[in-house]
């Protein structure tokens, strides 16, 4: 399988969002209207051969502080306690399947767990949100769009 890589201009806003460089590949998968990047796909290892267990990572800054919020204000345990337990298990399946599915080495250690790295429950809300906003089927990331209003107007899916 091949990769994608972000164009230059899509590298330098993402890093500019994440106030330093990226130590591994990416692609832009969600974008605004105005083009600025909003989700991320990470190449499932670092440059390093490191696993990179998040595949979707939500870079855009407004949404990002949004997210933070609900975080500190006891969103994952209140999201986590919403959603039925089975959609969550099959969340944490199909985001792992997704990303062996992008894996390009097979060498060496693989990233493992599913939404954020995790197998069970609930451990971030901006990677749930980022995999939802992505096209998954993500009942937590589903709730907080809507709890942060996400302009879905203003987002754009521009996987090939």
């Amino acid at each position: 399988m091949s990769f994608r890589d972000a164009s230059p201009d899509d590298l330098a806003v993402v890093e500019a969002y994440l106030g330093r460089p990226l130590a591994g590949r990416c692609a832009v998968v969600v974008r605004r209207l105005d083009g600025r990047p909003v989700v991320i796909e990470n190449e499932p290892h670092l440059r390093d051969g490191t696993p990179m267990p998040t595949l979707f990572w939500l870079v855009d800054p407004e949404l990002h502080d949004a997210v933070s919020r609900l975080e500190s204000d006891g969103g994952v345990h209140r999201f986590e306690e919403l959603v039925d337990a089975e959609a969550l298990v099959r969340t944490h399946e199909e985001y792992a399947q997704r990303r062996r599915s992008a894996t390009v080495r097979l060498d060496g250690a693989q990233p493992s767990g599913g939404v954020g790295g995790t197998r069970v429950g609930v451990k971030c809300l901006h990677a749930h949100l980022a995999n939802y906003l992505a096209g998954a089927s993500d009942p937590v990331g589903e709730l907080v769009a809507h709890e942060v209003d996400v302009p879905e107007l203003l987002l754009e899916d521009v996987r090939a």
